[in-house]
């Protein structure tokens, strides 16, 4: 009996995937994609954390140096701000360049190749207050608001506990020079950091499978959807077999009037059928003019007794023709020979004289 109760037990198929692609519907975290950004950071802190403290630095020395506002305090403070912005724009540009190739990469290992605008355009199902009520209750808020509750618990517990590893050092600060004391902050941050990443990458795995899972749960389709889409894709049955009872009907057109134009069959003897046309005039080879299995054949044999076409009978030679020819085709040179006995053979009983085709090289 019917599946009629509505229930969506079917996985999407991927016409459904591609549609929610097109709306910008895809799986991706948040999360992940923070962590990805964080650990670039810190890895390019690592290479080259000493090279731009060095250059704020000279920065800051440059911009704290007042001996140049002497005589047109107006025009050197301009150069000087030129200055010291152009060296940010130089030092900190391939920083944000990485990070940016960090961002766009994750999101491309997230969500693949794709461009859609129709998720940014307004839509008042969204502003709905009753719509917003539900999603507020929803599962996937639930869930979300569960992430976010372990990821403030297990990030406080890191930093805690990274902050009372260092806490004798930093008691310490305050009997060391400036160098030192930025040091061990480096220092501290930098282990913070990785550790807050590898937090940060372990929640953004799990929250991308499980927007993964949402979204294969959100797009599951009903059984007589999933027909429909197979309809869709393959094209209605009912409409298949209508094309193929006029392509039939439009072939069998053809046939009933290429067949009395033929001046033998070859069979094969009910299997195959093949008519043949001969003008020694116009012609340098015989052409099949109709060909047919079966059904066809049968066909081709009523036409041909209907208007008087002598029909040969030629197993290996019918199966050859039928193999090696299309209609409308001549036929080929290995094939001269056989075809040449079964036309001066016809031929002759019709009283007409018979010239071989002439070889073609």
């Amino acid at each position: 009996m019917p599946d009629d109760s509505g229930e969506k037990t079917e996985l999407p198929t991927p016409r459904k995937i591609q549609e929610a692609r097109e709306n910008g519907q895809v799986a991706k975290s948040n999360d992940l994609s923070a962590a990805a950004g964080l650990i670039g950071s810190l890895v390019l802190l690592q290479i080259y954390g000493a090279q731009i403290f060095t250059g704020m630095g000279e920065i800051m020395r440059r911009s704290l140096t007042l001996d140049n506002v002497v005589l047109n305090p107006r025009d050197s403070l301009i150069e000087t701000v030129h200055l010291i912005m152009s060296d940010l724009f130089m030092m900190l540009t391939p920083y944000m360049l990485f990070l940016c190739v960090v961002a766009v990469a994750i999101n491309l290992v997230q969500t693949g190749l794709m461009a859609s605008a129709k998720s940014l355009v307004p839509s008042f199902s969204k502003i709905s207050p009753l719509k917003g009520i539900k999603r507020l209750f929803s599962m996937k808020t639930t869930v979300r608001f569960l992430m976010s509750l372990l990821k403030v618990i297990v990030i406080g517990y890191i930093a805690y506990d990274t902050l009372h590893s260092y806490i004798f050092d930093m008691l310490g600060l305050t009997l060391v020079n400036y160098a030192e004391i930025i040091s061990i902050s480096a220092e501290m941050m930098v282990v913070l950091g990785f550790k807050m990443c590898l937090v940060l990458l372990f929640l953004g795995v799990v929250d991308f499978a499980f927007q993964k899972y949402q979204m294969t749960q959100e797009l599951m389709m009903t059984k007589e959807e999933v027909k429909e889409e197979m309809k869709k894709m393959e094209g209605d049955p009912l409409m298949k077999q209508r094309r193929r009872n006029i392509a039939r009907e439009m072939a069998m057109k053809r046939m009933s009037q290429a067949v009395p134009s033929a001046d033998v069959v070859i069979t094969n003897p009910t299997h195959l059928a093949i008519a043949l046309k001969y003008d020694q005039d116009n012609m340098n080879a015989p052409k099949v003019v109709a060909k047919g299995a079966g059904f066809m054949a049968a066909r081709i044999r009523e036409i041909a007794n209907e208007h008087g076409i002598p029909m040969v009978e030629r197993k290996p030679l019918a199966r050859a023709l039928y193999k090696a020819c299309e209609i409308g085709d001549f036929v080929p040179e290995e094939l001269y020979k056989a075809v040449a006995e079964v036309l001066a053979y016809v031929f002759e009983l019709a009283g007409k004289g018979f010239r071989r085709a002439p070889q073609v090289n």
